[in-house]
């Protein structure tokens, strides 16, 4: 176990999932679910957390160095433990590092660092992303069989509060969009108003107009809109 306080497993179950997605982004559930698991599975002693998507892999949280830089030497050899937990959802457990034969250039390189032993849990989250919740030991045989157990098990827990948050910052941003959308299409509108009353045309006229000025000027169609209204309500200021 790490040098931080150890944590019940119950207790850590129960604080993934009072996780509030209105008070933390994305990245701080990912920086939870690290900070937790290496104070509730025996025997770790750093913790990271592998997202795998349509750009390739990568670390989104990490509790040390360590990890970080055992996770990022997989990633340059395109092979190692994480990787094949987070793409068949499978633990992958290497209880020595010095005896291990399928990744031994990884492996060398975690013993040179001060790894002996690590234990991946595949995360699936959603369609197009997966991940893997690592834990790193600076001893070999650091996750006996309860251990195992106990950090697949967290996996479990872990999986539900990242996809939820994965799900609520979806729709946070979706909602943003939509909010702009409407936005811009209100300046729009207000902007054809204007050049309909000045130039007595139509409303398609009008929109023709619009975006003739913004190809012409290089600048997108809203903030020519925006400076049209803009200018109108200077105009009409006593």
């Amino acid at each position: 176990m790490s040098d931080v306080d150890p944590l019940l497993p119950a207790v850590a179950f129960a604080e993934l999932g009072r996780i509030k997605f209105t008070e933390t982004d994305f990245s701080g559930v990912l920086s939870r679910v690290a900070g937790l698991a290496t104070r509730t599975v025996p025997g770790a002693d750093q913790v990271s957390v592998t997202l795998v998507g349509a750009g390739g892999a990568h670390t989104a949280a990490f509790t040390g160095e360590l990890a970080l830089a055992l996770d990022e030497a997989q990633y340059e050899q395109g092979q190692g433990p994480c990787l094949v937990a987070a793409a068949a959802n499978v633990t992958i457990h290497v209880v020595d590092m010095t005896a291990e034969s399928r990744w031994p250039d990884w492996a060398g390189q975690a013993v040179a660092a001060g790894a002996h032993s690590s234990l991946s849990i595949g995360l699936p989250m959603h369609e197009s992303v997966t991940g893997a919740l690592n834990l790193y030991a600076t001893r070999p045989d650091a996750f006996r069989a309860e251990a195992v157990t106990l950090a697949e098990t967290f996996g479990d827990y872990a999986a539900v509060a990242m996809t939820n948050a994965h799900l609520y910052d979806t729709q946070v941003t979706l909602a943003q969009h939509m909010q702009a959308a409407m936005k811009s299409r209100a300046v729009i509108e207000q902007a054809k108003g204007i050049i309909m009353g000045e130039r007595r045309c139509t409303a398609d006229e009008a929109f023709t107009i619009l975006a003739k000025i913004s190809q012409n000027s290089n600048r997108k169609l809203r903030d020519v809109a925006a400076a049209l209204v803009a200018r109108a309500a200077t105009i009409r200021r006593p």
